[in-house]
């Protein structure tokens, strides 16, 4: 829970869709929760904010936003009938041409050799998030009112930023702040794409005069698109559980270069939302501890929040999956030394995986219903 400046008189609601790769899919089970214990068809979040594989759900809620349970629907199919393929190449030819490429870079690289560009090759994404999209559908909805601001945030290479794209109505106001921009424009499949550009796997995204890779590595603060847009109530979804790792009672081995990758996917989609939440929950103490005749004066005010995230690792869930991979990508994951879940996880985007992770956030939205009833209480009489 927390407190900040209000840029609209109006305080909507809004729904943080963070990053994860296949763990994407968690979010829609808890989504899927919420379309069944609200009533009405519209969208209950008239502000969405997402970052890389959110940001995808967060561009088909946003196109179907004045009927919440189709938008849900169409999740449910896109990430419950998903294979490998339709997101990056599989085939063992194009993956042994990828990693000789990488090691002619790394040692003739001054010779002519061009650099790679990514471990693997989204073009199936690239293609499937085409069809998928449907832009006309945001302006629709915020057209309608269903949809007061759609926010998608990439990290700009050129600029050294996080740059937040907003579709809106008339009352958005773009901002730059250090390392960080919020600027205008009309959404399409390029931007989720340029969003879910995980580093060094997936290829940058060029947007306008520069490229663009996974909004999470530049975004330090997730909740502040939302928080501009002037919503209080913050339902925030997101793709790791929180306990921690048990200590080591003898010399681990050294970490792999595949489990270097995994932890530092971690970092970029979960840590700085935690730390966003914690600076949230101080400025609403401060909040409270103003008198009320002079809260007005610091333009503070008391934001609700609340996080739901997987009950159990997500780790243990991929490694069940693992043998679904297609053999040429466990191959190269194997390679790189990230035969376990962390890194698996973010790239298992196999639907059996998938459905599990959908079952998982839905039966864990429902086991927390009364703190979402009370989140939502407004939208729900």
């Amino acid at each position: 829970m927390a407190a900040s400046r209000r840029d609209c008189v109006q305080a909507p609601p809004a729904v943080i869709l963070p990053g994860g790769g296949a763990r994407g899919a968690y979010q829609v089970g808890v989504l899927k929760a919420l379309s069944e214990l609200l009533p009405g068809r519209a969208l209950p979040f008239p502000v969405i904010a997402g970052v890389s594989a959110g940001a995808i759900n967060a561009g088909v809620l946003a196109s179907h936003a004045g009927d919440f349970r189709h938008a849900v629907e169409r999740l449910e199919h896109f990430w419950g009938s998903l294979r490998c393929e339709r997101v990056y190449r599989t085939g063992w030819g194009h993956n042994l041409v990828s990693g000789l490429h990488w090691l002619a870079a790394m040692t003739l690289g001054g010779l002519g050799v061009a650099n790679p560009r990514s471990l693997l090759d989204n073009r199936p994404l690239a293609q499937l998030l085409e069809r998928e999209l449907q832009p006309e559908g945001i302006a629709r909805s915020i057209k309608q009112g269903s949809l007061r601001a759609l926010f998608v945030t990439a990290s700009g290479y050129a600029t050294n930023r996080a740059v937040t794209f907003c579709q809106a109505g008339g009352d958005f106001r773009p901002w730059r702040a250090t390392r960080q921009a919020g600027l205008a424009t009309r959404i399409d499949h390029r931007h989720l794409l340029a969003s879910a550009a995980l580093p060094l796997l997936f290829p940058a995204q060029c947007i306008g005069n520069e490229y663009y890779g996974d909004g999470g590595m530049r975004q330090t603060a997730p909740l502040e698109p939302a928080l501009r847009a002037g919503s209080d109530r913050l339902l925030v979804i997101g793709t790791r559980d929180e306990r921690p790792d048990p200590e080591p009672e003898a010399v681990t081995s050294y970490p792999a270069l595949g489990e270097i990758g995994g932890y530092l996917l971690d970092v970029i989609f979960m840590d700085h939302l935690s730390r966003d939440l914690e600076r949230v929950e101080r400025d609403n103490r401060t909040w409270a501890a103003i008198p009320e005749d002079h809260r007005a004066a610091t333009g503070l005010r008391r934001v609700d929040t609340l996080l739901l995230r997987p009950s159990v690792d997500l780790r243990e869930v991929a490694e069940r999956h693992m043998h679904r991979l297609p053999a040429s990508v466990r191959a190269l994951l194997k390679g790189i030394g990230a035969g376990h879940g962390r890194l698996v996880g973010y790239l298992l985007f196999e639907a059996e995986f998938c459905r599990e992770l959908i079952d998982l956030g839905f039966a864990d939205a429902m086991d927390r219903r009364d703190e979402m009833a009370e989140l939502m209480a407004p939208e729900m009489e």
